[in-house]
């Protein structure tokens, strides 16, 4: 189970710990943050990003695929369904997109590059956006 605890300091500065490392988030200044981190979406982005580039890097070791380069690009927007091509009919007004351009360069054939796209779409935060989540909050208020 992972635990993330997170601590405004000033303005919008959050200091984030997983009880081992400490990380920043912030916003940037035209949102009134001092932009001393990256924002909560690129963070978002960036588990996402380092959970498929893993995800993808276990795989091919365990298979013997020979990766030589492996990088993962994602973009955040809310776009207007009429605008979306991969929406589902249940789908109405603004929805959240995210868009992804992963390049894997190295030693394999077009059926190991299929494969590898497939294996994209399965690492453990992907699955996790994409099922949704369910919330079990409490806020304490003083």
């Amino acid at each position: 189970m992972a635990s993330i605890t997170a601590e405004l300091i000033s303005g919008f500065q959050v200091d984030i710990t997983n009880g081992t490392h400490t990380w920043r988030a912030d916003e940037p200044t035209d949102l009134g943050g001092d932009d001393t981190g990256p924002n909560p979406y690129d963070l978002l982005l960036g588990s996402l990003a380092a959970c498929t580039s893993i995800t993808l890097s276990m795989y091919a070791k365990r298979k013997g695929i020979n990766i030589t380069s492996l990088s993962v690009e994602y973009r955040y927007d809310r776009v207007h369904v009429d605008d979306c091509e991969n929406c589902e009919e249940h789908h109405t007004g603004l929805v959240d997109q995210i868009t992804s351009q992963i390049f894997i360069d190295g030693d394999f054939d077009e059926e190991v590059r299929q494969r590898l796209i497939g294996i994209a779409k399965r690492c453990p935060v992907h699955k996790t956006l994409e099922n949704g989540i369910v919330f079990d909050e409490t806020v304490w208020a003083g």
